[in-house]
């Protein structure tokens, strides 16, 4: 569906199961990767045959660390063509006055933090080149606060926000810049976490996985700052 050949595609989470599928996506459509993890055993066990991939431990909430994965990844490829921000966490259950802070650190580190650290990083580089992708994974729960998920509600709703400004800023350098907003994603480890859920009505890995190659496509070029429900 979508030509990726020669592109180099930079994708955050990659051991996990969203960045897993992204990952395998862009594979299939013949681009190259680097593939960024928070150690390289998860990585290695993840993706055991890595050829032509170029695998990259770093603590996204570090700046040296992203800093470096980076520019790692500039002199493999020469350039970096699509970021795929898909690392992400979530913890939920208590009111915001029973909140600890550490849980607020984790959620804002986490989720926003690391698409801010990552874009940062890798924003010059594609403003000197004139082009460039970047796609982030908010989520719907971004879209209204609700009870008992205060700061994962916040940290997602930081991403949109992030996103647009992002791309209000870039859009001139010919760089994209949106962001998806899944809902529950169907997973093993959610399925076992809510076994009495409706799995039907989750989206699943691969599917969300092609709405980022579309975002990251020329199909997409004329989307900026765009948020898309999935």
């Amino acid at each position: 569906m979508f030509g990726f050949a020669g592109k180099v595609v930079m994708i955050t989470g990659a051991a996990g199961n969203l960045g897993h599928a992204t990952a395998e996506a862009f594979r299939c459509v013949g681009a190259h990767l680097a593939l960024v993890g928070r150690d390289h055993g998860h990585l290695a066990w993840a993706w055991p045959i890595a050829e032509g991939m170029l695998l990259l431990a770093a603590d996204l909430t570090n700046e040296i660390e992203i800093q470096d994965a980076v520019e790692e990844t500039i002199s493999h490829y020469g350039r970096i063509d699509i970021l795929a921000n898909i690392a992400g966490g979530f913890s939920a259950g208590l009111p915001i006055h029973e909140t600890p802070v550490e849980i607020w650190n984790t959620m804002m580190n986490v989720n926003a933090r690391s698409v801010f650290l990552m874009s940062r990083a890798v924003l010059p580089h594609m403003r000197a080149q004139g082009s460039g992708k970047i796609i982030n994974v908010a989520a719907r729960a971004a879209l209204e606060g609700s009870a008992n998920s205060g700061v994962y509600c916040a940290s997602k709703a930081a991403v949109i926000t992030l996103t647009e400004s992002m791309a209000a800023e870039n859009q001139s350098f010919g760089i994209n810049v949106n962001c998806i907003l899944p809902g529950v994603i169907d997973t093993a480890e959610n399925r076992a976490s809510m076994p009495d859920a409706d799995f039907s009505k989750w989206v699943s890995p691969v599917t969300l996985a092609n709405i980022v190659l579309f975002l990251a496509s020329d199909a997409a070029r004329s989307l900026h700052g765009v948020a898309i429900p999935s």
